[in-house]
């Protein structure tokens, strides 16, 4: 059932002036890493917490769990739901997102970074519109068994987080495609439909440079209100999403591809590479050769 959407905005009123956001939860972000996954039990984290992880946000990733056993009160971007196990629930980039889970919940919380929507395969592919948009709801009989083993695998297979391996990838990808295609819709709002519409929109034309009003004429609204929408629930503007999202690409291609500099610019749609130079070292605090002569993840201080 639902929870008070009021309380749940009493509670980001409580918050800092500026929503906490995290690369894993209570983890200061620090630098960026161009690809990466992780996977931990439930527990590990939320016990040190009381079993209750407060509202915060994730710019650069995407996150999954699934609770096995136990029940949770998950908060995310205004609705609150409360759901037995076996259920998951998916959150997309900047939604800011809480639980409070029963002491001794059994589950797992897998996290990717915003490449990983690159292996949809078309526009229509059902896992993109599942990690761009979120959702939540109960992991059917049929895959309980499935979700649990390929949890277990990963969590047996992972190594350094950031640099996943192919296997582990694999695992995930297989794991989304394991979650419903089609969510319960009980749980949308309007504002809930636009904000996933505007984010699957940025995946499908981060590379042709779309203005705001663009994004918004595409959802029906005016630039304002998606402005409005967007520093509400993310507390972000449309752009900081889009520029964020483009420098986490351009991060991609620099770390796991021959692309030089220039041919980066060319793929992501900037006509000129000393602009697109510029622009990410404005969003990043150094140049994007830096991150091509740097190997991946050296930037990042062991943890």
């Amino acid at each position: 059932m639902y929870g008070s959407i009021d309380r749940y905005f009493r509670d980001i009123d409580m918050l800092p002036s500026t929503i906490p956001t995290f690369m894993l939860y209570g983890e200061e972000p620090g630098d960026a890493v161009a690809e990466f996954a992780h996977i931990e039990t439930i527990a590990v984290r939320s016990s040190v917490y009381d079993w209750e992880i407060s509202p915060h946000r994730h710019m650069r990733c995407i996150q999954v769990l699934m609770v096995l056993h136990g029940q949770v009160e998950f908060r995310c971007d205004g609705a609150v739901r409360t759901l037995e196990a076996p259920c998951f629930m998916v959150v997309p980039i900047g939604s800011v997102h809480g639980f409070r889970f029963t002491p001794s919940t059994m589950g797992y919380v897998l996290t990717l970074s915003a490449g990983f929507t690159r292996r949809a395969e078309r526009k229509e592919d059902v896992m993109l519109a599942l990690l761009t948009q979120g959702g939540a709801g109960t992991i059917p009989p049929e895959y309980e068994e499935r979700v649990a083993w390929l949890c277990k695998e990963m969590l047996a297979v992972q190594g350094d987080w950031r640099a996943p391996q192919p296997l582990f990838l694999t695992l995930a990808e297989a794991l989304a495609r394991s979650l419903p295609a089609v969510q319960d819709q009980e749980a949308s709002s309007p504002a809930d439909e636009r904000l996933a519409g505007f984010r699957r929109l940025v995946e499908l034309h981060l590379r042709e440079h779309r203005s705001v009003d663009w994004y918004a004429g595409q959802l029906n609204v005016t630039a304002k209100t998606l402005t409005r929408l967007c520093r509400r629930v993310l507390d972000c503007t449309p752009t900081d999403l889009i520029h964020a999202r483009l420098v986490m690409e351009a991060q991609r291609l620099l770390t796991f591809t021959n692309a030089n500099v220039v041919q980066v610019a060319d793929q992501l749609g900037f006509a000129d590479s000393s602009y697109f130079s510029r622009f990410y070292r404005r969003l990043t605090g150094h140049s994007p050769q830096q991150d091509k002569r740097g190997p991946a993840g050296s930037r990042i201080p062991p943890r």
